[in-house]
């Protein structure tokens, strides 16, 4: 089984994240913001991948620190549970609908981290959650996870719908993406014979 735990303590956070690549899509998220928990919770569900977060951060000040720490222990938990990611499918894309939204996202497990993400919000909100930080939470995860991501919605109007389609995108390319492929018999996918650079 593909699992790791990350445990990361700043003067800002604290952050333990668990993920099984190979689950079911449980999840058992507890970050104190509540749209974000809503956001990973379907981040595991739609990838398959076991999720466990719990963080403490300082959301007196703002929800920033919290959700780039858990992009950050996040990203760090998948690059570490994928190992030396023999095997693996590697690239995945897909086009997401969310009611008048559609975003697409694709993701290359290549051990260059990478982020291209353009979504507009309408709202500089929703609830109490900055818009802002959902790019903030991609950046983190890419970056930390590895991986090169293009997440770009085609069109919405409903800025929680945007924000869904993006996380509910990402999963569904994750899911792709890290699965084994049979015909793979655990080559690594890459013609230099290894991913990261």
């Amino acid at each position: 089984m593909r699992k790791a735990t990350i445990k990361r303590k700043t003067k800002e956070t604290d952050i333990e994240v668990a993920v099984n690549l190979d689950g079911t899509g449980a999840a058992d998220v507890a970050t104190g913001i509540g749209f974000f928990d809503h956001m990973l919770d379907l981040l595991a569900r739609h990838s398959r991948i076991d999720l466990t977060v719990k963080a403490k951060g300082d959301l007196h000040i703002d929800d920033h620190h919290t959700t780039e720490d858990v992009g950050i222990a996040l990203g760090q938990a998948v690059r570490q549970a994928l190992g030396d990611m023999a095997g693996i499918t590697r690239y995945a894309g897909v086009h997401m609908p969310m009611d008048e939204t559609l975003t697409r996202v694709v993701i290359d497990i290549s051990g260059r981290p990478f982020l291209v993400f353009k979504a507009d919000f309408p709202r500089d909100k929703i609830g109490t959650f900055d818009t802002e930080l959902v790019r903030e939470w991609f950046n983190a995860f890419a970056v930390n996870a590895g991986v090169t991501l293009h997440v770009e919605t085609l069109y919405g109007e409903n800025s929680h719908h945007i924000a869904e389609s993006c996380f509910k995108g990402l999963a569904r390319a994750l899911r792709a993406a890290v699965a084994i492929d049979p015909r793979a018999a655990g080559e690594v996918p890459s013609t230099k014979g290894r991913l990261g650079g």
